[in-house]
């Protein structure tokens, strides 16, 4: 993490803070005070590295896609396969880190929010795990596209609580699920899934998931003896994202592209790409992008992708996009679709919804980059969950 945008206080640049009711920031600073201690705390880490290897998997591989390379004819394309994970995504890396904090506070009952479902997937696998009490807010109307994940939690021994205010999506379920913490602070800890909300959750997000650009830098310098030309991840909130580009933050000659949802057109409730048609406001209790309405309120979105149907991206996204560091680019949900039939048929791999918005966005560059550069793809999520709702889209075609 030395090479990663270094923190002021909960702020970058402008972006980040606390936007809270008192209630909410006695929580919040519980949190910080608890992460400040095990974030320099050598047996914590080795506790947390233990499991990452044992149980999770990790090292994930850094696959070369020589077939799509091929096909593409331009850059040398690799895969980081977070897909290969145990639970299936990159979202393990994160909960687990957070869980293992959780117990050393003392603390039984969790709740998180999900969107796609493997954030709660993660969340209570790791409350299986580590004998804690999990309960998971989620909207009805992810609950029916995702509909497997909920079956996965219930049967890891969660609690999903259905949200059915507003669009029944990601956003309401972080509403619920804060307005819990705020409530039962001192025996509940919120399991953040996302770099977003109020600091200290996006550093410690990022921190967490940060396994992930540390890994891909050792993987391609052992393969290909440089760093590569481009970084490419899906972007909601950004977890996945922030975790491959913050490790490479300082090298200058690396380009960071963050590819959101852009859904099935640019007016509002068509799209939930919040760089590239929102602008900075205050969501969930911070400063970003975010996606507004008229009166400044959070705005309907849509994407193909559960888990990228939220009306904000994290603070350190919105700097690096306001700062120059950052590219970010909306795919529409055709263009993801098509990409993840595309990598499946040609590499044998079914990437998640969010992850083929990445694929989408390689598609249109490799080709047009010589063979001697290189492209990094975050596989964040493997796309098992999604196989229902594309059997359905496939049939409407």
């Amino acid at each position: 993490m030395s090479k990663a945008l270094k923190l002021q206080k909960g702020f970058f640049g402008e972006f980040g803070g606390q936007y809270v009711p008192a209630s909410l920031k006695a929580a919040l600073d519980q949190v910080a005070y608890f992460y400040e201690q095990v974030k320099e705390d050598p047996d914590f880490q080795e506790e947390l590295n233990n499991l990452l290897r044992d149980y999770v998997g990790r090292p994930s591989p850094l696959y070369y896609a020589q077939r799509l390379s091929k096909e593409l004819g331009g850059a040398r394309i690799y895969l980081k396969r977070e897909d290969l994970n145990h639970t299936g995504a990159h979202k393990i890396n994160n909960v687990l880190g957070q869980a293992l904090m959780a117990k050393r506070m003392g603390i039984r009952r969790i709740i998180a929010e999900t969107g796609a479902g493997q954030h709660g997937v993660a969340t209570a696998t790791a409350c299986a795990l580590l004998g804690l009490d999990c309960l998971v807010y989620m909207g009805t109307e992810d609950m029916r596209r995702q509909e497997l994940n909920v079956f996965r939690m219930e049967l890891l021994g969660a609690q999903v609580k259905p949200v059915r205010d507003g669009a029944k999506t990601l956003k309401e379920a972080v509403d619920a699920a804060l307005i819990d913490f705020a409530e039962n602070y001192t025996t509940t800890y919120y399991l953040l899934g996302s770099a977003v909300g109020p600091y200290p959750y996006p550093e410690i997000v990022r921190d967490f998931q940060a396994v992930i650009g540390c890994e891909a830098r050792e993987q391609i310098l052992e393969k290909e003896g440089r760093l590569p030309d481009y970084l490419l991840a899906c972007v909601g909130g950004g977890s996945n994202a922030i975790g491959l580009f913050a490790p490479f933050y300082a090298d200058k000659n690396v380009k960071f592209i963050g590819c959101e949802p852009g859904g099935t057109g640019s007016q509002l409730g068509q799209h939930a790409a919040s760089v590239s048609y929102g602008s900075p406001g205050i969501l969930h209790g911070f400063k970003c992008y975010a996606i507004l309405d008229e009166l400044g309120e959070p705005g309907a979105t849509n994407s193909i992708a559960a888990g990228l149907d939220y009306p904000g991206i994290g603070p350190e996204h919105s700097y690096y996009h306001a700062s120059g560091r950052a590219e970010y680019v909306a795919i529409s949900d055709a263009e993801a679709f098509q990409a993840f039939q595309v990598l499946s048929k040609i590499e044998g791999i079914i990437p998640a919804f969010e992850s083929a918005h990445a694929v989408a966005q390689a598609l249109k560059l490799a080709p047009t980059l010589d063979q001697e550069q290189i492209l990094i793809i975050n596989i964040s999520g493997r796309g098992d969950k999604d196989a229902a709702q594309a059997f359905k889209l496939l049939k409407k075609e």
